[in-house]
């Protein structure tokens, strides 16, 4: 195991328990006995005709990035948008998201939508209150588009942090 997935690992369980990696009931068998605990998550994973299920992820569990400036970033999206860091040593809290609706769509490496052809990724965050969080952004001094209405989808905004990365603010319908 990589030093730096080590590390990931262990922050992790500083953050969420060693039950984020493997849940508890399960951590001392999976010690005892690989191979076991292998066959029985096969056996599990079939459905009542016999054929195997797909296994799909329960949802986005981090989102990490390289950045110029790691702290000065991560003090900015704390401050300006209430995302807590991750903790860096036992007893920290981690963000705790709000369940909602999540998009995942990869775009074409030619898309326009990001802005900079350079920024390989945009973020996209669910806000409750579009016109309190555009006020209190514009307040800190940050550039905000005006937000755009769609029927039954939302009103939608975009930012971009310190570093230029975009940001999309989204209140759904």
């Amino acid at each position: 195991m990589s030093f730096q997935r080590r590390q990931l690992l262990q922050l992790l369980s500083y953050a969420f328990g060693a039950s984020f990696i493997l849940p508890t009931n399960k951590l001392a068998i999976a010690a005892q006995n690989p191979a076991d605990s292998a066959t029985a998550a096969k056996a599990s994973a079939k459905n009542e005709s016999g054929e195997t299920k797909m296994e799909k992820v329960a949802g986005i569990g981090g989102l990490f990035f390289r950045a110029h400036d790691p702290k000065a970033l991560g003090k900015w999206y704390e401050q300006n948008l209430g995302i807590s860091l991750t903790p860096t040593s036992e007893g920290g809290t981690v963000w705790q998201q709000e369940a909602g609706p999540t998009a995942f769509t990869p775009f074409p490496e030619t898309t326009k939508y990001f802005g900079d052809p350079q920024k390989g990724w945009m973020v996209n965050f669910r806000v409750h209150d579009m016109n309190k969080m555009v006020a209190q952004l514009r307040a800190a001094g940050i550039e905000v588009k005006d937000p755009e209405s769609y029927p039954n989808v939302g009103s939608f905004t975009r930012i971009h942090d310190p570093e230029g990365n975009p940001i999309e603010l989204w209140q759904p319908a």
